[in-house]
């Protein structure tokens, strides 16, 4: 009886505190993304800021303690997120798993590197916290959206940037027959590039044509570029549209990857395959 007593209240304790973690359909849960997403920004402007030198100077000692505090809490959030699923070693080799992962090691692995000779490996380690910022993205669903549309998208994007690599090509060959032997118009790759440069309206300005001729084909370039960069926006446009239009999601997360952003009326995890077990919100 009491041992029966002693494991009911242990996992009743693992799911309240699952509850907390990973959805966000509870005041508790909420308040917990929050403080997360407060502590990720911080964290990341923290990294920003350290690699300028004056406030490096200025701020060192302090940045350095924040750094830790930060490392400390990311990993107790890490524990305690393998802690409550229930497939620990699968939510470990997930991508939001890895993401976790990679903003804690960094600050373990410099205590590894000695010697002064390595503070740029040091430098570089450290640079491996930016990918915290990856973690923001758990909580938003306009991100996966995002994701949906561009995927829906991918063909007829890819049609589209064929085209554009025929038009380019097409360009450079024409505009080295009309500038051919002008500097920066030496061969057909070297127009290739230009005319990249020009038809996406970037206009760095190092090659420029000089004939009149060349001075049109440029113009048309331009003109052309104008009209190409609104087809992938307006193709993604589309898809970005009927994305929102079925958008309604749960906030239920699985019990044994941890991850969200299923239907409503979803039973088993999209990623997965677990069951789903359905709150009360969900059954009323």
């Amino acid at each position: 009886m009491t041992a029966d007593t002693g494991t009911e209240h242990k996992a009743g304790w693992r799911e309240r505190l699952y509850i907390i973690i990973f959805e966000a359909d509870t005041p508790a849960g909420k308040a917990f993304d929050v403080a997360l997403l407060w502590s990720i920004l911080i964290s990341v402007v923290l990294v920003m800021l350290d690699s300028v030198a004056s406030m490096r100077a200025r701020y060192g000692l302090a940045m350095y303690t924040a750094e830790w505090a930060f490392t400390l809490l990311f990993t107790v959030e890490y524990l305690l997120r393998l802690a409550t699923v229930r497939d620990p070693l699968r939510y470990a080799r997930s991508f939001y798993g890895v993401v976790d992962l990679l903003a804690i090691v960094p600050t373990y692995l410099s205590l590894l590197v000695p010697g002064a000779q390595a503070l740029l490996v040091v430098r570089a380690l450290r640079l491996l916290r930016v990918f915290r910022v990856l973690k923001l993205t758990r909580y938003l669903t306009e991100a996966r959206l995002l994701y949906l549309a561009m995927f829906a998208s991918a063909r007829k994007v890819a049609v589209f940037l064929y085209t554009v690599l025929m038009l380019v090509i097409i360009v450079g060959t024409l505009i080295y027959l009309v500038e051919g032997g002008n500097p920066g118009f030496e061969s057909i790759p070297h127009c290739i590039y230009w005319a990249i440069v020009t038809v996406t309206t970037v206009g760095y300005g190092d090659v420029v044509p000089l004939t009149p001729l060349g001075k049109a084909l440029a113009s048309v370039g331009m003109v052309l570029g104008y009209g190409i960069i609104a087809v992938p926006t307006g193709i993604v446009t589309v898809e970005m549209a009927r994305a929102f239009r079925t958008s309604d999601l749960s906030t239920r997360a699985c019990h044994d990857c941890g991850r969200g952003g299923h239907d409503l009326d979803a039973r088993h995890c999209k990623h997965c395959g677990a069951g789903l077990e359905r709150s009360d919100d969900d059954e009323s």
